[in-house]
């Protein structure tokens, strides 16, 4: 079939090489999948009003459009759809292509001869002017252009076509067969890879121009709202360069392909795509037509604007800043980008404070919604207070109910979201150890954005972070360095960071430092505040693990006034346990408890369960320490509130399965239950700590001295 389209039928109207007129040479041919719905509209017109029910008549209406409008599909297929609306007229219609198909071109050409008479009398059974009247018309016309030739290759595209769908019902009837035979789940997934197969097989030859139109348009619609029901990027690539094949001035097609190579982050086909769409819409005088000699100009600015999206969207924001720099004329599109592309300069608020005024002075309500919540984005990262931010986005709020703007109240959920994680409420199922309601989680989203869509790796960095962090905590620190590369193909900074973890853990402290120091000056330069306070309490403990505690002390004070700054409340609180820590190594516990009641309510209250159990495990050291002191009735009254603490520190790392915490806490409670003179106490705990001492790997670190 695809041979006899591209023979007969593409004829692009072209002078001196360029197309001047419809690029698809005419607007519609005959197909044999046509043909078939031509027989389907002339049996619904020959079958009386009695012999089909009122509903099935309602269901055949309703599938004549997207036969109409949409691409050539196999036969089978298509008598499963009538089949599906009324059982009957499915019957009647395989019959006549059966004959039409078996018989001889005299037979389809009496066919298209008696089409004519739907028009005639003076009830015709068909109106002129209707959806199925153009259709019968551009058919008939399309028809009677064709030589004797081109006539005898449609008539033979006929019987294979029908010969094809033959073959493929009683495929499917024996599989049918199969299915009922052993219980329908291997069948299931059958049909889905048949299903596939005939949507690769019925794009074949060239669509008609409403053809392409209407995919262009679902599969757009689709690629903005529900990325996961439009064909992966691969087949759609098939698609559109098959259909540019046939017509490669189809500007439209050129822009979809733009979008699906964005799905697969490809920049240079992004970039090829984009700019051939442009040259093809200048090139067809469509946008001169329509808006006089300014189209032109609107068309290379909008073409500009495109560009400097396409650069934002791979963060090239210097080539991106370029590029609105040569644009001017429409401030308004300007603004819309200006936010992203501005995120690196210093005055980027003013510039935001500007396009929301101007927003709101020219009555547009979505630009000056994107840049509320743009400008909130910008001074939470500044360290402005979180009752400010929520005041302002709940007067975004009020623009997105009183427009309906759906799409930014999401948004804005999730902008809100994103705060209050950044100011210190970390409740996700991660962070409390609520490891099967994350995978849950995950599994909504791998099934909502697939790995090729634009916001997988958002999702596939979590995961590869959750495998992370367990690998840690279980002490498996070869399954957590060989997770790194993942990590780091995702996200540069936390690849390496996260690969400086592993080190220190192993004990190799002074590579773990060289990797620190480097993330550390990158993340200054970048501004990545809440990266260079990880790394800083990292490095400290760095220090007190190479027996430095002193030197760990100006490393906490630069991250605890970094943390105050930018009202970073829960790594302030973090880094506060830290000094504690630092404090107690150094020798003076009952300052380290004095710290600890400051800073352990939002950890308790807000923090993660894996923080929870430290911060408990640390007041235990403290009030051992505080303890040496004491006489002896008091001393053992204070082991003994040591105790639980540590029991409940172990709930805590038990949620998460941080076996190696686990491990430290036993150890302490065995020596505590030994001073206390429980002998079963201290042999259950000691025979813990041997199990588990023998499952974990072991570095050569006093076990007390971890935090």
């Amino acid at each position: 079939m695809a041979s006899v389209h591209e023979s007969l039928y593409f004829n692009p109207m072209m002078t001196n090489g360029v197309v001047h007129a419809n690029v698809f040479g005419i607007k519609d041919w005959v197909t044999p999948y046509k043909i078939a719905v031509l027989v389907l509209l002339n049996e619904m017109g020959r079958t009386g009003e009695g012999a089909v029910s009122l509903l099935e008549r309602r269901r055949l209406n309703q599938l004549l459009l997207p036969l109409l409008q949409g691409p050539d599909i196999p036969l089978s297929k298509l008598y499963k759809l009538i089949e599906e609306s009324c059982p009957q007229l499915a019957n009647s219609v395989q019959i006549r292509i059966k004959l039409m198909a078996e018989g001889e071109l005299k037979d389809m050409e009496q066919f298209f001869d008696d089409l004519s008479d739907s028009f005639s009398g003076t009830e015709p059974e068909v109106h002129k002017t209707s959806v199925v009247g153009l259709f019968l018309r551009h058919m008939i016309l399309a028809y009677s252009k064709l030589s004797f030739s081109q006539v005898f290759k449609l008539y033979t595209a006929l019987q294979q076509y029908f010969q094809n769908g033959e073959k493929k019902t009683v495929e499917d009837t024996d599989m049918e067969l199969l299915n009922r035979e052993e219980g329908g789940r291997k069948m299931e997934k059958e049909e889905l890879d048949v299903s596939v197969r005939e949507e690769e097989v019925s794009c074949s030859g060239p669509l008609s121009q409403k053809q392409a139109e209407v995919f262009l348009s679902q599969q757009a619609s689709l690629l903005k709202n529900d990325e996961t029901k439009a064909l992966t990027p691969a087949s759609l690539q098939k698609e559109l360069n098959n259909l540019l094949k046939f017509n490669p001035d189809f500007a439209e097609a050129h822009y979809l392909s733009y979008l699906n190579n964005l799905r697969v982050q490809d920049v240079f086909s992004s970039t090829h795509s984009l700019l051939h769409y442009f040259d093809r819409l200048i090139l067809t005088g469509a946008e001169s037509k329509s808006n006089g000699e300014e189209g032109y100009g609107r068309s290379l600015r909008y073409a500009a604007l495109n560009l400097a999206a396409l650069h934002c969207r791979f963060g090239h924001y210097g080539a991106g800043a370029t590029v609105l720099a040569m644009t001017s004329g429409d401030c308004f599109s300007l603004q819309s980008w200006l936010y992203v592309l501005g995120q690196k300069r210093s005055d980027s608020c003013v510039l935001l404070e500007h396009s929301v005024k101007k927003a709101v002075h020219f009555g547009l309500p979505y630009l000056a919604s994107l840049g509320i919540q743009s400008l909130v984005q910008q001074r939470a990262f500044a360290g402005k207070t979180a009752n400010k931010l929520m005041d302002a986005l709940k007067d975004s709020d009020l623009l997105h109910w009183k427009h309906s703007l759906s799409e930014l109240i999401d948004i804005s959920i999730a902008q809100k979201t994103a705060i209050w994680r950044l100011y210190g409420r970390r409740l996700s199922p991660q962070d409390q150890g609520c490891f099967a309601a994350a995978s849950e989680v995950l599994k909504h989203l791998k099934e909502r954005f697939p790995p090729n869509s634009q916001h997988a790796q958002l999702w596939m960095l979590c995961d590869q972070k959750i495998q992370f962090d367990r690998a840690m905590n279980d002490g498996k620190y070869h399954l957590a360095d060989s997770l790194v590369a993942g990590i780091t193909a995702l996200n540069s900074i936390e690849g390496v960071y996260r690969k400086a973890v592993v080190l220190q853990a192993q004990n190799q402290m002074s590579e773990a430092h060289k990797l620190f120091q480097k993330l550390l000056i990158h993340c200054q330069k970048m501004k990545n505040t809440e990266m260079v306070i990880s790394v800083l309490l990292s490095v400290a403990e760095l220090y007190w693990r190479s027996s430095s505690p002193t030197v760990a002390l100006p490393v906490l004070l630069q991250a605890l006034a970094l943390s105050k700054e930018y009202r970073l409340q829960y790594l302030a609180s973090e880094t506060v346990l830290h000094l504690a820590f630092a404090q107690l190594i150094l020798g003076i516990p009952e300052q380290a408890l004095s710290l600890l009641h400051m800073a352990i309510e939002p950890i308790l209250a807000d923090g993660a369960v894996l923080d929870k159990g430290r911060a408990m495990f640390l007041v235990a050291k403290c009030q051992v320490a505080s303890a040496a002191s004491y006489d002896p009735a008091k001393k053992a009254e204070a082991l003994e509130a040591a105790i639980e603490n540590l029991n409940e520190a172990k709930s805590y790392f038990t949620k998460v399965d941080c076996k190696e915490q686990i491990r430290d806490v036993v150890y302490f409670q065995a020596r505590l239950y030994h001073a206390l003179g429980q002998t079963q106490e201290r042999n259950r705990c000691a025979m813990l700590f041997r199990q588990l001492h023998q499952e974990l790997p072991s570095h050569g670190v006093p076990l007390i001295n971890h935090l």
